[in-house]
């Protein structure tokens, strides 16, 4: 999914209201599986109750401003694209394991597998991570790409680290030092809540994203990095995280990630990004390689 430009370059201040008014007002609508969508009085009546200005709200009949109108835009579009699109793209564990299975019959593939970290009955392929790993694999043929990158990222001039980022991603084209694209992924198949683990993610990738940000801001003719987040699990994100989800869409119009891929849009999707990263690489003085290195078979961080 990528951002609406209408809100795509909104500043920092209208982001805040976002939130302020999401706090306040909550995500969801009580005793419905929707995401809300607050009426202009109820925005009103949530600013004055925080102590906070309402007049820049307010046109000269009290009615709602452009501004007004602009926030409440979003809240709808935001609750849109998640109550109409996002649900019906994220999978539970059975439904992950019937597109892995179709899709590596497609493509043909005989790559090792990458297996979740869970035990028993619930060991399993990490299957979104396995899809990741085939489709971009596949598209990149004659490139090469880190698929369980080691290190952590970093940007480079004249043979220097420019800036090098936190944590370490799950995967980097073509490679962590200098990449075209990174990305991240979170799967959570066999999660029964939404914990601080999965908090964190979120968080995580805001990191990054803030971290890329700076570069862009700070360092004259930076090269720009894609950042891309894959997430799935219909019962952690949609039925106890749908705030989270929120808070994905809003970090994707605030620009601290250029996609999120929910789910089932990975199929069609990542095939048609990567060929993107193969032009930039060609553009950039990459050249291919005999052999793409092979994504990783052992178990990853990533709890499926």
């Amino acid at each position: 999914m990528k951002p609406n430009e209408l809100f795509k370059h909104q500043d920092k201040a209208f982001w805040a209201h976002i939130r302020t008014l999401s706090e306040k007002l909550g995500y969801t609508v009580r005793g419905k599986n929707v995401i809300y969508v607050p009426a202009f009085d109820a925005m009103v009546r949530a600013m004055h109750s925080l102590g906070l200005d309402t007049d820049h709200l307010q046109n000269s009949n009290n009615g709602p401003s452009d501004y007004a109108k602009t926030l409440i835009a979003y809240f709808q579009y935001r609750a849109d694209v998640l109550n109409d699109t996002v649900q019906g793209q994220l999978m539970d564990a059975s439904e992950a394991k019937q597109l892995f299975d179709d899709t590596r019959l497609k493509l043909g593939s005989t790559l090792a597998m990458p297996m979740n970290k869970q035990k028993g009955e619930k060991k399993a392929v990490a299957y979104l991570t396995a899809l990741v790993n085939m489709l971009i694999y596949e598209a990149i043929k004659g490139f090469e790409a880190d698929f369980d990158p080691r290190t952590l990222t970093t940007i480079t001039r004249q043979g220097r680290p420019l800036r090098t980022l936190a944590r370490r991603v799950d995967g980097t084209f073509p490679r962590s030092v200098n990449p075209i694209a990174i990305w991240e992924i979170k799967e959570y198949y066999y999660t029964t809540t939404f914990g601080s683990r999965v908090a964190d993610g979120v968080y995580e990738t805001l990191l990054d994203g803030m971290e890329l940000e700076e570069i862009q801001r700070e360092v004259q003719d930076a090269p720009q990095v894609l950042h891309y987040l894959i997430v799935d699990a219909h019962y952690t994100w949609w039925v106890k995280g749908k705030s989270y989800l929120c808070r994905l869409i809003d970090m994707l119009h605030m620009g601290y990630v250029d996609e999120v891929l929910f789910g089932r849009e990975v199929v069609h999707r990542l095939p048609a990004l990567a060929l993107e990263w193969r032009e930039l690489a060609v553009r950039a003085g990459y050249h291919p390689v005999e052999v793409t290195p092979l994504p990783p078979s052992l178990p990853l961080e990533t709890e499926t």
